[in-house]
């Protein structure tokens, strides 16, 4: 078992299978020694557990738990870009956060720190990385988060 592996197991953390693209694109791409993951959207099971908007009929603690399970799709699809070994991940570059939020919601960073502890406590040091987090009326199929990002390859 590889080291991210056994962290996962630790951390009692089971990957799903990696969705496939809802339009027109492709999940990641690799170029160079970098992986460039499609936003992920926050599937459980293959259902999308809390839709709506931050601020008005989701609250500040669901919307974390979706951006907790989005980090884990960004996870799942890396691990098949890496052909099943995530120990070929040196850096966590980047990560993009978006959310559906009301206008006079401001708290996207404190959302958002739920992909970035997620993210932080698989890979540990190389998991910190650089990120936006910002606002926006609507995100596809009605979520209230979703995720891209950017992992740097040995």
């Amino acid at each position: 078992m590889n080291n991210i592996d056994k962290t996962l197991k630790e951390l009692n953390i089971f990957l799903e299978n990696p969705s496939s693209p809802a339009a027109n694109y492709i999940p990641y791409s690799i170029v160079g020694n970098l992986v460039f993951i499609s936003g992920q959207l926050p599937f459980k099971q293959g259902t999308i557990p809390i839709t709506g908007i931050v601020g008005e009929d989701v609250n500040i603690e669901n919307a974390i738990q979706m951006a907790e399970l989005c980090a884990l799709a960004l996870v799942s699809q890396l691990k098949e870009a890496c052909n099943g070994n995530l120990d070929k991940v040196k850096k966590v570059i980047k990560l993009g956060g978006f959310v559906a939020s009301s206008k006079d919601f401001t708290d996207q960073p404190k959302v958002i720190n739920g992909a970035s502890d997620l993210i932080a406590s698989v890979f540990g040091e190389a998991g910190m990385h650089t990120r936006a987090a910002v606002s926006t009326n609507s995100l596809p199929l009605g979520v209230s988060v979703e995720v891209d990002a950017i992992f740097e390859l040995n």
